[in-house]
């Protein structure tokens, strides 16, 4: 495993542990005080800490190096891993629209204490950390997983945030405000559910990843290279593919149009962050249509 996928995955299982710590205190305390609110909150950091475990393991899959099945390596694991956390997202968001209504014809009230605020501050309070934390290093090591993950935990803390809005209400005479914050709790995690599977989807479909725009400017600076077309770029964050053509004169010796294609390829490695591999095609000039 190289350092990259090792970092990844000791970061995962920090966040991996902060999680469970999260959630189980927040499921244990929401469960004795009958705050579903909290409770909710709670199952969603549960759900947080599965998904890491899916991570470490799609990581330690996408590792692994070229082979004869899977000739451009196995990165894209580590997008498909992100798709089955989203999916675990979504299942979790519409678990908890199912409490919420069956709360509404509940004559269970929940009971709120100096204790349920202390809870709900210090567990945002690691959410805030966390989120800042996995996004830098998310962005640092060109992780799909990682800026997925930031994603849904930056969506924790708005929800943390409605849950003591939740703890207010209740503590002012009015209990229905609790079924109310889950559903909105829902709503908030089924759509990062949703934004997560949109934009792995188009890297798993080969989406473009760069501006063509933006790659000619780089190509032209080259000398020798008279036209660039038919660019296309695929994969993810980190191990994106370039393919262009690019066009040179037509008494240029082969060995010469050579060395401008490996300049190509060199140029737009150093300039653009997370190019992993460039295919140039040569056509000579007079071909252009």
């Amino acid at each position: 495993m190289d350092e990259r996928s090792r970092k990844i995955q000791q970061i995962l299982a920090v966040i991996l542990v902060l999680n469970f710590l999260v959630a189980f205190v927040k499921i244990v305390y929401g469960t004795l005080t009958n705050t579903l609110s909290m409770k909710s909150d709670g199952y969603h950091s549960l759900f947080d800490g599965i998904s890491n475990i899916v991570g470490i393991i799609a990581i330690f899959v996408a590792a692994k190096p070229p082979d004869k099945s899977h000739p451009y390596g196995h990165k894209k694991f580590e997008t498909l891993a992100s798709i089955i956390i989203a999916t675990l997202i979504i299942f979790v968001g519409f678990e908890i629209i199912h409490n919420s209504i069956d709360r509404f014809t509940s004559d269970i009230r929940p009971n709120v204490t100096n204790l349920s605020f202390l809870v709900m501050i210090g567990t945002m309070a690691i959410n805030m950390m966390v989120t800042e934390y996995e996004r830098r290093k998310g962005e640092q090591l060109s992780s799909d997983i990682l800026l997925a993950d930031s994603i849904h935990t930056r969506s924790d803390i708005y929800v943390s945030l409605s849950v003591l809005v939740a703890l207010v209400a209740i503590e002012a005479g009015y209990p229905i405000i609790d079924p109310l914050i889950s559903l909105i709790i829902a709503a908030v995690i089924v759509r990062a559910g949703v934004s997560i599977i949109l934009n792995s989807s188009n890297t798993l479909c080969d989406a473009a990843q760069l501006e063509e725009d933006m790659i000619c400017s780089l190509v032209y600076e080259i000398e020798g290279v008279e036209n660039c077309h038919k660019i296309r770029t695929r994969g993810c964050i980190g191990d994106i593919h370039i393919d262009l053509h690019i066009m040179v004169r037509p008494d240029m010796p082969l060995y010469e149009a050579h060395a401008i294609s490996h300049k190509v390829m060199d140029h737009l490695k150093s300039k653009i962050k997370g190019v992993s591999e460039v295919m140039v095609h040569i056509d000579p000039l007079k071909e252009q249509k």
